[in-house]
């Protein structure tokens, strides 16, 4: 199907899609590319900020801790110390959600300022939805010197259970595991908020990466239309010309018919009818005018049989192509000045009508400019069939030559150059002219077995 879509495709199609599918596929991989570096980044960037997030929070807890620790120390060993202590660490708080919590080393809650509906309970039961023994977790680290727990816990300010990261220390004298922490949805909620940020800085740079896309593809488009309007008003200036030249070779064709049927033909036969007049009236001369009359009638015969030929030569449809061309050389060559030859090499086939008329017609071009122009002493013409099937036409001279970079402008405004390639590009042959100052001149015209298939 892509096979068939593409060559359905115009050359100017296919110039335009060569142009632009590398650049869609150019700024596709830079999409993907900064897409993904983009990501790259904005993972490392929230691992680095959840990092120090933490290395803060942890920072703080131990700051809030030491600082309860130093408050109740001075109350070691006094008389309802103890009791001092628990109404001191209540009155603790730093925001709505940040407090001192203490149990006793049996899990039984001892103080607890957000939810005093909990003191006197043991929760050494107690567990989180993933089942994980919260409270016998903290007072074990308490035991273990103290240090960081994760958890879960009911948020005071919301009433939802949230991630909270705690830090408890142990104190032996009075059987205590004290503690406080910070909860954890706030952090999520900046990385939440950094992945929206990072989102839309990958949709902006998406997007402008689509508007470059569109933009060249607009500026491609704009190049293949102004191309277009620049070939299309060439391509007319051109015709328009082919028009006229063809205009004026009909009509310089029809005088010249025109008038080799009045000098020639015409009075040719006005002759005759005179001299058959004559034979008429006179019968003493009356063979004698006859003869002559029959002289001058085959005369005119082969006047209009040399006309014919050079109109459409009858060999070209009764023998061929290969006939046909040796006939021509025979003429040229009879002409006198410079030796005409052709030469037919390989194993002859049947060509197709369009094919022996175009280079016939390159043929009798070629000739004709050579007997006019090339100053030549040999001009040759070679007819080669080729065993790939395909077929070349090859016409030399060694005459005078000419500059090969007017070859281009004497086409655009000669008909005879001009004509030549246009039969040659209606085959789909290929034409080629090599020529320069004293280097002769030779033109070659190649057709490919397909292009003989396809005039077939």
């Amino acid at each position: 199907m892509i096979v068939k879509a593409w060559a359905a495709l115009s050359l100017r199609g296919r110039l335009f899609l060569l142009a632009l599918l590398p650049l869609l596929a150019s700024l596709l991989l830079i999409a993907f590319a900064v897409r993904q570096q983009e990501r790259d980044l904005a993972t490392r960037e929230h691992a680095l900020v959840r990092a120090s997030y933490m290395d803060a929070r942890r920072t703080e807890l131990k700051h809030y801790v030491d600082l309860a620790v130093s408050t109740v120390k001075p109350l070691l060993g006094r008389p309802g110390g103890e009791r001092q202590a628990l109404q001191l660490l209540s009155s603790l708080d730093y925001g709505p959600d940040g407090y001192f919590f203490v149990y006793d080393l049996q899990g039984h809650v001892l103080m607890h300022s957000r939810q005093p509906e909990l003191i006197g309970q043991n929760l050494w039961e107690l567990r989180d939805p993933q089942g994980r023994p919260s409270i016998q977790h903290l007072i074990a680290q308490a035991k273990a010197g103290g240090g960081y727990v994760d958890y879960m816990w009911r948020k005071p300010s919301s009433s939802l259970l949230a991630p909270k990261l705690g830090y408890v220390v142990a104190i032996p004298e009075w059987h205590w595991m004290m503690g406080t922490g910070l909860y954890l949805d706030g952090i999520e909620a900046t990385m939440a908020e950094l992945e929206r940020g990072a989102s839309k800085n990958i949709t902006a740079t998406l997007l402008w990466v689509g508007g470059v896309a569109v933009f060249g593809i607009a500026l491609i488009s704009a190049g293949a239309l102004a191309l277009n309007l620049s070939e299309h008003r060439t391509a007319e200036a051109k015709l328009r010309a082919l028009a006229r030249q063809v205009v004026r070779s009909q009509e310089d064709e029809r005088a010249r018919l025109a008038r080799e049927l009045h000098d020639g033909v015409s009075q040719a036969l006005v002759s005759t009818k005179l001299l058959i007049e004559s034979a008429q009236s006179d019968q003493a001369s009356a063979a004698r005018l006859q003869a002559l009359a029959l002289q001058r009638l085959n005369g005119t015969l082969a006047e209009v049989r040399h006309i014919s030929h050079a109109l459409r030569p009858a060999l070209l449809d009764t023998l061929g192509l290969p006939a046909a061309l040796q006939h021509l050389a025979r003429e040229f060559d009879a002409a006198g000045g410079t030796h005409f030859e052709a030469a037919v090499l390989g194993e002859e086939v049947g060509l197709p009508d369009a094919v022996n008329t175009a280079l016939f017609r390159i043929s009798q071009e070629a000739l004709n400019n050579a007997a006019r122009h090339a100053k030549a002493a040999t001009v040759r013409l070679t007819l080669r069939f080729e065993r790939d099937g395909g077929l070349s036409l090859d016409v030399a001279d060694d005459g005078s030559g000419f500059d090969a970079d007017a070859v281009q402008a004497v086409a655009d405004q000669g008909l005879g150059l001009r004509s030549m390639r246009e039969r040659a590009d209606a085959l789909g042959a290929r034409l080629r002219m090599t020529t320069g100052p004293g280097e002769g001149c030779r033109l070659a015209v190649t057709l490919s077995a397909s292009a003989l298939a396809a005039a077939a």
